[in-house]
């Protein structure tokens, strides 16, 4: 329904306004562009996928590895926390090249870029929840003779999944920002090099073709994600407005 609308807004908007197809071409012109160029799109829409997922479990796996550690040892957090924090004060546009000229123009920069851009929510979301866990539940735990080392796999892990599961949530939502970025500086596939080729020849129905497919792609990306995380972290209470 939300679609429809939206749909409805952008063909109504283009007539009434006369807007020219090279600036914003009618939702017709776009779907014939995106089956007319089916072939090259599905082929891009891999490329990009394979760059995002390994990105996201390589981000997952590096900002959850930082939350531990930084939860675990003051020592380290002090060291570790400014690192974090620059690799966010820095826009990845402006990173971009220089990953690309140490990684190559290969898959590999993409996904040093995706991991760049997820990682930091993962860290926080998972730092937060080990460091929120039930004062009561560690009491227990320590009532009944268990080491720090069962603490934290038997009590503090299990208690910060669901906020884990909420950082890795936007981390599957914002992941292809990173390999799209990377296919803007350089690439020879993927949806962002068909965006940046489609703009160089003013083919703005294909750009906007690319750019359903990637939304598309992410939406469906965050919904398999939400799923698996309903599926792991089934005890989580989930309350929702009446």
């Amino acid at each position: 329904m939300t679609l429809a609308g939206l749909l409805a807004a952008w063909w109504l908007a283009v007539r009434c306004f006369a807007i020219p197809a090279y600036l914003l071409p009618d939702p017709g012109s776009v779907a014939r562009a995106l089956w007319s160029n089916r072939a090259l799109l599905l082929d891009s829409t891999g490329t990009t996928l394979a760059e995002t997922v390994m990105g996201l479990v390589a981000g997952t796996l590096v900002g959850a590895g930082c939350a531990l550690l930084m939860v675990l040892s003051a020592r380290v957090e002090r060291w570790l926390m400014p690192i974090v924090l620059l690799s966010q004060a820095v826009p990845i546009f402006a990173l971009a090249p220089l990953l690309v000229l140490w990684f190559g123009f290969g898959m590999a920069s993409k996904v040093v870029m995706a991991v760049l851009v997820i990682f930091f929510p993962v860290t926080a979301a998972f730092a937060d929840g080990l460091r929120r866990t039930a004062p009561g539940w560690l009491e227990l735990g320590r009532t009944m003779g268990a080491s720090p080392a069962a603490l934290l796999w038997r009590v503090r892990l299990p208690a910060a999944l669901p906020a884990f599961g909420s950082g890795l949530r936007i981390a599957a939502s914002i992941a292809p920002i990173g390999a799209v970025v990377g296919e803007w500086v350089g690439a020879s596939s993927g949806l962002g090099y068909v965006m940046l080729n489609a703009n160089a020849r003013t083919r703005t129905d294909l750009m906007f073709a690319a750019l359903a497919v990637l939304a598309a792609m992410t939406m469906l990306l965050w919904v398999l994600t939400d799923r698996l995380l309903r599926r792991l972290i089934f005890w989580a209470p989930e309350e929702g407005g009446g």
